[in-house]
């Protein structure tokens, strides 16, 4: 019997032993969740900062391309391209007139059928279908007998037959902020548009986008369907900035705007929409 008592306090220490390894490695878990969780926190607010200042960025190089503008003899009527530098950074801006896109409130049956036939993907019966379905969602009186328009390219959504994924192919193609005839401008129209005019042929639409990106005069839109295009000029226009951003890639700052307005600060244009995302990443193959 004498001898058992030094047997348990072994076994005592053995088990104090034990609890205390168990302790350890629980603060030890404890420890490495929170170091990690901070260094989390400190990486969002990292990411946070250089998106506020590469958004300012894009919002200076916008204001200098729209001075530019500005101080021009004749009003923008194509799609073209502002190089712009602010505080050492060199920021491309696109500026396109509005009527490049396809007005949802105003285009023609075929113009919205061919819209969805060629850019959506779908079949020309139920591309004709949606096209005629569009028309009278955007014929729609509210109790006053006024017109509910569209108000933003979203509203396309309630037209019955048009999902998310259709959407999303069209939504870089489509404008609500119109008050014109419903036709395209094609010298401001982007190439997915012009391929849209153009009934789907690439190559045509590609040839008449690179004429234009290099500044030639006097293209030849007639080979285009006529009674979808019209190259008047309008005074809304979309401004779109390329941040370079350190990993490579690029913060796209959006403002669409009215020359026709003026905003608070006394400038000659109002801002009616802006928009920031992230340059979509292009797959490339190895």
């Amino acid at each position: 019997m004498r001898r058992s008592k030094p047997l348990r306090n072994n076994a005592q220490r053995g088990m104090v032993l034990i609890a205390v390894l168990w302790i350890v490695a629980a603060l030890s878990i404890i420890v490495s969740g929170i170091t990690r969780s901070v260094r989390e926190e400190a990486r969002m607010l990292s990411l946070t900062r250089q998106s506020v200042e590469f958004s300012a960025l894009g919002d200076a190089a916008i204001q200098l391309a729209l001075q530019e503008m500005a101080s021009l003899p004749a009003p923008v009527g194509r799609l073209i391209h502002i190089e712009t530098v602010y505080q050492g950074v060199a920021i491309p801006v696109e500026v396109m007139p509005l009527n490049g896109l396809i007005d949802i409130n105003a285009a023609s049956m075929p113009l919205l059928s061919r819209l969805y036939s060629v850019a959506g993907g779908i079949s020309e019966n139920a591309a004709e279908a949606l096209a005629q379905a569009t028309i009278e969602a955007r014929q729609r009186q509210d109790a006053r007998g006024t017109l509910v328009r569209f108000e933003a390219i979203e509203d396309l959504l309630q037209v019955p037959g048009v999902n998310y994924t259709l959407y999303a192919r069209l939504s870089g193609l489509i404008t609500a902020d119109l008050r014109g005839a419903g036709k395209v401008n094609p010298l401001a129209a982007p190439l997915d548009v012009l391929t849209v005019l153009a009934g789907g042929n690439l190559v045509l639409a590609s040839k008449i986008a690179a004429d234009r990106q290099a500044g030639l005069q006097g293209i030849d839109t007639t080979v285009l369907d006529t009674t979808l295009i019209d190259s008047s000029t309008v005074r809304r226009f979309r401004l779109q900035a390329r941040v370079p951003m350190p990993s490579g890639t690029g913060l796209l700052v959006s403002r669409s705007v009215d020359l026709t307005g003026r905003s608070r600060d006394g400038a000659p244009w109002q801002t009616f929409h802006s928009s920031y995302g992230m340059e979509p990443k292009i797959a490339t193959t190895p």
